[in-house]
């Protein structure tokens, strides 16, 4: 039998056959079918631990509305007209750092609600 005999055969089995046919493969080989997906669910919660948790909000572009968008900059870091006017016209510009997902998504939704372009990093 060729190996695309072998695979012509595999595909032609139901679901149930091919069960069969990996217990009995274990068996025989004394191998286990599952290692490949504990190894892979390992690696899949490593990755999850990775996740970020603290993001930079930078506002990119300012967008047409200047003046809205700094009154958002000045409600979302606490800084006076002129720190904020500052910051705003020296876009792109690291708003926040280390902030939380939610934290980050709500101002950036407020920013991008005036005409603003921002990111998360």
């Amino acid at each position: 039998m060729t190996t695309q005999e072998f695979i012509d055969a595999i595909k032609g089995m139901t679901v149930l056959e091919l069960n069969d046919l990996v217990k009995a493969c274990e068996e025989e080989f004394g191998v286990s079918a599952a290692a490949g997906v504990v190894v892979a669910a390992a690696a899949d919660a490593g990755a999850a631990e990775e996740e970020k948790t603290e993001f930079d909000v930078e506002l990119t572009d300012v967008g047409p509305n200047k003046v809205k968008v700094i009154k958002v900059v000045r409600d979302a870091t606490g800084l006076g007209l002129k720190e904020a006017k500052e910051v705003v016209e020296g876009a792109p510009k690291v708003l926040k750092e280390g902030v939380s997902k939610a934290e980050a998504d709500e101002l950036k939704a407020k920013l991008e609600a005036e005409g603003a372009v921002c990111t998360l990093k």
